[in-house]
């Protein structure tokens, strides 16, 4: 199998997955789901090509029903951890100074996704790399309902743990998948960046008209005091 040529060579799926094994896989996923530096790691595909190396039988021997049962729980406990960090830091995240592994545009993204969608939020947020990291600590810092968060983050990590990991497996039983799984999982992580790049461009659309001068009917006309003189 080819290593994705796509950012730095240490975040590529296979050479993480073939140095680190499930453990390695397992504490990706629970960074990336809920600690803030966690943003920058390899989501999708990283699950995908976990499915096609058990279907394979290459460094994973572990059963599919084992290692999707491991990375739901590692998901769904990111997750947790990101909630309770948000109700423990609160509004006081926003005015967090940026660094080289936190930015506020980020938290500023989640929010905006958060008050979009809702408490359904936390389930599509899985499938939007970046926003998935900060949307549960967004959850907490607004004091989402704990009940609900928890349904929602089961529904989600299940959905895109088990989901993705499953696809990958099936998907790399294909000889096509197989002989093209660099452009492959290229497409996949271009595919996953789709949402945030709707996301930023809703935002700047919505900045543009909230930005635009208004005028009431007939606004082309002079205003009364240039008419009075």
């Amino acid at each position: 199998m080819t290593s994705l040529a796509l950012g730095p060579s240490w975040l590529d799926p296979t050479t993480l997955i073939s140095t680190f094994g499930l453990i390695g896989i397992l504490a990706i996923v629970f960074a990336e789901s809920g600690l803030l530096i966690g943003f920058f790691l390899p989501g999708d595909s990283l699950l995908f090509t976990t499915g096609m190396l058990v279907a394979g039988g290459t460094y994973l021997h572990q059963p599919l029903w084992l290692v999707c049962l491991l990375v739901v729980a590692a998901a769904v406990a990111g997750d947790q951890v990101g909630y309770l960090f948000g109700r423990k830091v609160g509004p006081g995240l926003f005015s967090r100074p940026d660094s080289r592994l936190f930015q506020q545009e980020n938290v500023e993204k989640a929010a905006a996704f958060f008050e979009r969608h809702g408490p359904k939020a936390i389930v599509l947020a899985r499938f939007v790399p970046i926003v998935r990291t900060f949307t549960p600590v967004v959850a907490g810092v607004s004091r989402m309902n704990y009940r609900s968060f928890v349904l929602f983050n089961v529904i989600g990590g299940v959905l895109w743990g088990a989901g993705v990991t499953v696809l990958g497996h099936f998907l790399g039983q294909i000889a096509f998948v197989r002989d093209n799984i660099e452009p492959i999982l290229i497409a996949i992580v271009l595919l996953s960046a789709v949402p945030v790049a709707i996301e930023l461009l809703r935002a700047r659309r919505g900045a543009g008209r909230a930005a635009a001068p208004r005028h009431p009917a007939g606004g082309d006309k002079e205003p009364a005091a240039d008419r009075a003189r």
